[in-house]
C-alpha cells in the first residue's frame, strides 16, 4: 500500500503517465477506505479524516500535472485528453470523500446494504481504471485497454441498478423521511463515482481509437 508521501514522490513533475497512475492508485486507496467504513462504521470519523488527506493528495497530483502541461511544448498525448483524464481521476477522489463525509454530516446510524454494495462496486471500478492507465505508456499495449473499458461500463451499469434499488427502498418502504432524503443524496454521490470512472474510460477508449 502506497503512502501519501510515496505517492507524491512517484509523480514526477512532467511525467503525465506517472501522474495518472499516482492519482489512480490514490483513488484505489480512497475506495478501500470507503469500504472500510462499511465494515467498521464506529471508526468512520477517523477514516473520513484520512480520506480528506487523500483528497488533498489527489488535488496536488492534478495541480502538478496541469502546471507541467503549461510548461511542456509537445505532451505525449493531446492536451485535452490529459486534462480530461486528470479531471476525471480528481473527481473520483473528490466524490469518494464527499460520500463518506455525508454519512457523518447526515448522522446516519449505519451504512445500508445498498451503500456497502455500491462501495464494493466503486472499489472494483477504481482498481480496473488503475490497471488500464500503465498501458498508455506503450502504443502496442493500448489495445488491451478496451477490455477494461467494457468492464468499467458494466460496473457503472451495476451501480445504476443499485442506485435505483436504494431509492425505491427509501421512498416506497417505511423510513424516516429525513433519513430517506439523506440516503438518496448519499446513494447519488456514490453512483456518481462510477460515472467519473466511466468518464475516464471514455477518454481511454478514444485514445485507443486514435493511437492503437
Amino acid at each position: 500500500m502506497a503512502t501519501m508521501e510515496s505517492t507524491k514522490v512517484r509523480a514526477p513533475k512532467q511525467d503525465f503517465f506517472g501522474g495518472f497512475e499516482a492519482a489512480a492508485n490514490n483513488n484505489v486507496e480512497g475506495a478501500r477506505l470507503l469500504n472500510q467504513i462499511c465494515r467498521e462504521f464506529g471508526t468512520a470519523a477517523a477514516t473520513v479524516v484520512r480520506l480528506h488527506d487523500l483528497e488533498h493528495t489527489g488535488d496536488e497530483i492534478t495541480h502538478h500535472m496541469y502546471e507541467a502541461l503549461n510548461r511542456v511544448f509537445i505532451p505525449p498525448l493531446d492536451r485535452e485528453d490529459i486534462i480530461a483524464i486528470g479531471t476525471g481521476l480528481d473527481n473520483v477522489m473528490d466524490h469518494i470523500y464527499q460520500a463518506a463525509d455525508a454519512m457523518l454530516v447526515y448522522n446516519i446510524a449505519a451504512p445500508t446494504d445498498v451503500a456497502c454494495e455500491l462501495a464494493a462496486v466503486i472499489l472494483q471500478c477504481t482498481e480496473v481504471v488503475a490497471k488500464q492507465l500503465p498501458l498508455l505508456r506503450s502504443r502496442s499495449a493500448m489495445k488491451q485497454i478496451q477490455e477494461g473499458v467494457v468492464e468499467i461500463h458494466r460496473l457503472e451499469n451495476t451501480a445504476d441498478a443499485l442506485l435505483r434499488r436504494g431509492l425505491v427502498d427509501m421512498f416506497h418502504n417505511q423510513h424516516d423521511p429525513m433519513q430517506a432524503i439523506a440516503w438518496s443524496r448519499i446513494y447519488e454521490t456514490l453512483e456518481l463515482i462510477t460515472d467519473d470512472c466511466e468518464d475516464v474510460a471514455d477518454v481511454l477508449r478514444g485514445l485507443v481509437i486514435k493511437h492503437a
